[in-house]
């Protein structure tokens, strides 16, 4: 029997935290299949701990927080350690995504076809909010020179979902603390021989900076010094 994990990093996000958690069970609550929910907090200095305590009395969520702020890719390290699920999802503690997309990304590991799938905003004919252009540019551009080196083809590798057998994740050493972590997670999965990755298009529900967006050029640029370190240089 699969159980999925989905993993929910957490900075600052009282406003949205909550009814990402409420979307979620609503979501699961249709799947047939077991579950849990991990939230990790990544040492946030708003109200979000508060705002997940009613989820965590009832055992709606396994958390734990982090002593200092230390990123994305460190907060779902932390959550692998307890996760106990055959595959892992990666949601955003924000409401750019749709949780009703997981039966998307589930059926193709579920009926045998991938270890991975990446839920892409590019392509398929989800509602996706119209934002930032360069955001876009940059965001083809990075996946381009991802694909340049890995030789897979890609639509979206910023994506925020992501899903995972658990044994091709729990193997990997997460090196990257940030956003990083999705350039460097995509150039190690696509060394691993005979690996099968899928793409699924997804709904995306962006959020403007106002709104608490957190990326920015500077996660641009480590994205490309990242394509660059663990396509060439730090292989493992």
């Amino acid at each position: 029997m699969e159980k999925l994990t989905i993993i929910i990093p957490c900075y600052n996000e009282q406003d949205f935290i909550g009814k990402i958690i409420d979307k979620v069970l609503y979501a699961i609550s249709n799947i047939e299949i077991e579950n849990e929910i991990i939230v990790i907090d990544d040492a946030s200095t708003d109200n979000s701990v508060a705002v997940l305590q009613p989820y965590i009395q009832r055992n709606q969520v396994v958390f734990h927080k982090q002593e200092k702020n230390q990123g994305k890719g460190a907060a779902i390290k932390a959550a692998l350690t307890l996760a106990t699920g055959s595959i892992i999802l990666i949601q955003d503690a924000d409401l750019e995504y749709d949780p009703n997309d997981y039966i998307k990304l589930l059926r193709p590991i579920l009926e045998g076809y991938a270890d991975v799938v990446y839920g892409s905003r590019f392509i398929g004919n989800g509602p996706r909010r119209v934002l930032f252009y360069f955001h876009t540019v940059g965001n083809k551009l990075i996946t381009f020179l991802s694909n340049l080196f890995t030789q897979i083809n890609l639509t979206d590798i910023e994506t925020g979902y992501k899903m995972f057998k658990v044994d091709v994740l729990k193997n990997i050493s997460i090196k990257e603390k940030r956003f990083g972590f999705e350039i460097e997670i995509t150039a190690k999965i696509s060394r691993i021989k005979g690996i099968r990755i899928y793409e699924i298009g997804i709904a995306y529900y962006g959020r403007t900076y106002k709104e608490g967006k957190k990326i920015n050029w500077k996660d641009g640029l480590r994205a490309i010094y990242c394509i660059i370190k663990y396509n060439l240089f730090s292989r493992k």
